[in-house]
């Protein structure tokens, strides 16, 4: 098998990674109500770490130690990028005919196709390269998509999506990832290192949807003993992917 059909083996698994909230389908709804909160703790901390282990160190490795101040510009307009579409979001939310569903579950939609199709671009190139780089490279991506699918499904249940729906919509946004594939592997000429200024704007994304949408969730909480336990399950969030990044390095 060449390069391009291991590309599109690995990015379609990877995206089947969307339906691991299915889980939720055959519990009662008041259960999946009782779990959102800790999937919304569990999502702020996973999102934290994929900026923080993933995407920054990544987009440094490639970039050098030079010229590093360009990187935080380009994680800086990801998380102004975001602040201004949420404002839109809001806008559109309070004077359009639509208040079904929460402002951050857009932003989520949107961050998540972002990174997806970062995600696709990236493994392209390590194909590209090495068969067997492609296969660690999508291997770590995978590890790290399945704590990321959990939450992001949680926070668009959360959000107001029914479940059906939001597996669905996950898993279309889910596909960016075998987009940013083909579009990598067309582009072979230009995608043998990742695309360094998406890799920290899409950091910016993570880490404005996590501090300033998901986090203030958790706080809102009034039992001590509930926020304590969201804390913990953030904590483990930023766990998981600090052990995944640590596994990546390890090969």
């Amino acid at each position: 098998m060449g390069p391009l059909g291991w590309i599109l083996l690995t990015t379609l698994l990877i995206s089947l990674f969307a339906w691991i909230g299915v889980f939720t389908l055959f519990l009662a709804d008041h259960l999946v109500e009782r779990l959102l909160l800790w999937l919304v703790a569990f999502a702020a901390g996973a999102l934290l770490g994929g900026a923080f282990f993933h995407l920054l160190p990544r987009a440094i490795r490639s970039h050098g130690s030079l010229h590093t101040r360009g990187l935080f510009v380009a994680l800086v307009v990801g998380f102004a990028f975001f602040y201004v579409l949420e404002q839109f979001i809001h806008w559109h939310h309070h004077h359009g005919t639509d208040h079904e569903h929460e402002p951050v579950t857009y932003l989520v939609l949107v961050s998540d196709s972002l990174h997806n199709f970062i995600d696709g671009l990236v493994i392209a190139g390590a194909f590209l390269i090495d068969v067997e780089v492609g296969f660690v490279t999508a291997f770590a991506i995978a590890l790290h998509e399945i704590p990321q699918e959990i939450g992001d499904f949680g926070i668009l249940v959360y959000g107001g999506f029914e479940k059906v729906r939001a597996l669905a919509i996950n898993f279309a946004t889910a596909l960016t990832v075998v987009v940013g594939g083909l579009v990598g592997y067309a582009l072979s000429d230009i995608v043998g290192e990742p695309p360094v200024a998406l890799l920290t704007f899409a950091a910016g994304n993570f880490i404005y949807i996590a501090s300033s949408d998901l986090i203030p969730e958790i706080n809102a909480e009034a039992e001590v003993r509930n926020r304590l336990g969201y804390f913990v399950v953030f904590v483990a969030g930023l766990g998981v992917m600090y052990g995944i990044a640590l596994l990546g390095h390890s090969h």
